[in-house]
């Protein structure tokens, strides 16, 4: 009977987690599911193809791909299939269809030519599947090119139109809720460091540095959903007038990047801080959290701006400004009442951090927001 009670409580576990995933990723399910069913119909009642392996098998490879990049992966597909049945076709006229041979020679020469003309790996793997299908399972005939073609291009299609469904009326919605949970993680990382600050708990610093580094996968997600965004909008006609917006806070991701990396390093100088013999300043902690004030400042302003509300966004681009430029303050004061190595740790990376996040929101030029944060390093407050 224990052993029956130790598997349940490891079942448990592991099915609850199992259900999770499938409630955050119904929706991936589902499109996939309906696109390649319609793109199977629109090849057997539209085209009238009566074994449409391409036209399923293509919206299923376009769908994996990430947004953004869905419409070149249609096109990488059709290309894919377009080659690999030409192949297919020349080799089975030279060698006969079903032999070691000719499933040898498609395959060389396929991904030979696809790789001889810079083609991604994703065309080099369609084109070598369409050709092998061909050659093993229904060799080609004068009839069957135009089919595998057409299917391919159906399904590619159907998968585009599909991937772009969800998103049709806020096609910016999914880039504002990244850039929002990416700007509260960073804030939460700062957050839990001015706690193990204000405490001296080096446990608790260590717990902020690990969820520090994993801090870049928001950056990348964001690119991702930088790229969602441009190809949502290029296909709305109605919505284009957007791109410029999008271009704009595309630009900040860099900066966000920065300000990722400068986190990182302020959450590994407060592990030494804590660390170390000398007792922790008061007001560094105190510091950090107004960081973080500032960092969720500049997501909203970036969120706001995407939205297109441009005062709210200026207003709350301000507050970052006024957040940032009082952390650098404070740690500038607490550095001029007595300098040390770990203060010196801890300074640079929150000058930086705020440097990037000025950059980020675009209040100023780069010259003036450097002559404004050093001037709060070191001079009194304005």
């Amino acid at each position: 009977m224990s052993g029956v009670r130790e598997g349940r409580r490891r079942v448990g576990p592991a099915v609850r987690a199992a259900a999770g995933r499938l409630r955050r990723g119904w929706l991936p399910v589902v499109e996939a599911t309906l696109a390649a069913t319609v793109a199977w119909m629109l090849a057997t009642r539209l085209v009238g193809h009566p074994q449409p392996f391409f036209a399923p098998a293509a919206a299923l490879i376009v769908l994996g791909q990430a947004r953004g990049q869905r419409i070149r992966r249609a096109v990488e597909v059709v290309l894919g299939v377009a080659a690999g049945v030409l192949v297919a076709d020349l080799v089975v006229q030279a060698l006969g269809p079903r032999t070691t041979w000719t499933v040898f020679t498609v395959i060389l020469l396929t991904v030979a030519l696809a790789v001889a003309v810079g083609a991604s790996s994703v065309t080099v793997v369609q084109a070598a599947v369409s050709a092998l299908y061909l050659v093993v399972v229904s060799p080609p005939t004068e009839s069957l090119i135009p089919f595998r073609f057409v299917d391919a291009l159906i399904g590619g299609a159907v998968a585009v139109v599909a991937s772009q469904l969800v998103d049709a009326r806020r096609p910016l919605a999914p880039l504002v809720a990244e850039f929002r949970h990416t700007f509260r993680e960073l804030a939460g990382v700062l957050d839990e460091v001015a706690d193990a600050l204000d405490h001296a708990d080096d446990e608790a610093a260590l717990a902020a540095l690990d969820r520090a580094r994993h801090a870049d996968a928001g950056v990348d997600r964001l690119r991702d959903a930088v790229q969602a965004a441009g190809e949502a909008l290029r296909l709305n006609v109605r919505r284009r007038r957007h791109l410029g917006r999008l271009r704009s806070v595309a630009g900040s991701i860099r900066q966000i990047d920065y300000a990722v990396r400068n986190v990182r390093v302020l959450a590994r100088a407060a592990v030494t801080v804590t660390r170390g013999d000398a007792p922790v300043p008061t007001d560094l902690g105190a510091a950090v959290r107004t960081l973080a004030d500032a960092v969720r400042a500049a997501g909203d302003a970036l969120a706001a701006d995407l939205n297109g509300a441009e005062e709210t966004a200026d207003g709350h681009a301000a507050r970052a400004d006024a957040a940032a430029l009082a952390a650098v303050r404070s740690v500038g004061r607490l550095f001029a009442a007595g300098p040390t190595l770990p203060l010196a740790l801890v300074i640079g990376p929150v000058r930086a951090t705020a440097i990037d996040l000025l950059r980020g929101v675009g209040v100023d030029d780069d010259a003036t927001v450097l002559s404004r944060v050093d001037a709060a390093v070191t001079g009194p407050e304005r």
